[in-house]
C-alpha cells in the first residue's frame, strides 16, 4: 500500500468527518485500530489539526461513500500523477550506451584502470557496458586504437553516473581491505618492498677513498 502524507492528522481528519469505522481509517491511514480509538477519545494526537486527504489529493469523494456504505470496503491510496517518473528504473541485462558515445569507452576505461586499480573488470565492465576483452586489450596497450586513447573521466562522458562510480569503487575498496585482512602477508609483502625501496634510495654511495698516492700512484721503487 502506498504511504500517505501525515497518516495521523489524516485520521483525526476521516474521525470528524466522516462515518468510517476506526478500522477502515487505521487500513487507510496505515495505523492500529486501537490508535484510531483513542484518536477518537481524545486520548491520542491531542493538538493535531486534521489533514484533508481530499484536499492533498490522496483520496477522493467516491472512495469515501463507497467506504462509508460497507464497513467491509478498504479505501485505496490515489496514485499521484506522474509518479513512475520518480521510481529508479531497474536494468535488466548490459548497459545500454548510445552509438555516439561507445567511442569513447577505451577513454573511460584507461581512465578507470589508471585512477581505480582496485576495481575488477567485471565492475568496469558494468560501469560503462563493455566487455572484459576490450578491457584487457585496454590495460595491456594492445587495443587496436592504443595510440588515440586518452584517460578520460567516464561520468563526464555520459556512459556513467557519480554515484554508480563511487558505489563500484567502495565495493572494491572494502573487498581489497577484507583481502588484506584474511591475508597480512600480502600488506607485509608490499610494506617491505615500499621500505626496501625508500633504503635503497636513502642508502648514499660509498665511494673508495681516493688520496694523491691512489690518485697518482705511489713512488716508483728504484
Amino acid at each position: 500500500m502506498t504511504e500517505i502524507l501525515m497518516p495521523k492528522a489524516t485520521a483525526v481528519w476521516l474521525v470528524d468527518n466522516t462515518s468510517l469505522t476506526f478500522d477502515q481509517i487505521a487500513d487507510f491511514c496505515g495505523l492500529h485500530p486501537l490508535e484510531v480509538k483513542g484518536i477518537a477519545d481524545g486520548d491520542v494526537a491531542v493538538g493535531v489539526r486534521g489533514a484533508d486527504p481530499i484536499t492533498n489529493g490522496q483520496l477522493t469523494r467516491e472512495e469515501i461513500e463507497k467506504a462509508e456504505k460497507s464497513d467491509k470496503y478498504r479505501m485505496t491510496v490515489v496514485k499521484p500523477k506522474y509518479s513512475e517518473l520518480h521510481q529508479p528504473a531497474k536494468r535488466r541485462g548490459p548497459r545500454y550506451t548510445p552509438l555516439s558515445r561507445r567511442q569513447n569507452r577505451p577513454d573511460a576505461i584507461a581512465w578507470l584502470v589508471r585512477n581505480h586499480p582496485e576495481l575488477a573488470d567485471a565492475q568496469i565492465s558494468k560501469l560503462i557496458g563493455t566487455t572484459k576483452t576490450t578491457i584487457q586489450a585496454v590495460r595491456e596497450r594492445s587495443h587496436w586504437n592504443s595510440s588515440n586513447i586518452k584517460p578520460t573521466d567516464p561520468v563526464s562522458l555520459g556512459l556513467c553516473t557519480q554515484i554508480d562510480l563511487d558505489e563500484q569503487v567502495k565495493k572494491a575498496s572494502a573487498r581489497r581491505r577484507k583481502l588484506e585482512e584474511e591475508n597480512p602477508e600480502l600488506l607485509t609483502d608490499t610494506l617491505k618492498a615500499q621500505e626496501d625501496l625508500h633504503q635503497a634510495e636513502e642508502k648514499p654511495v660509498q665511494e673508495a677513498e681516493i688520496d694523491l698516492e691512489t690518485l697518482f700512484g705511489g713512488p716508483k721503487a728504484e
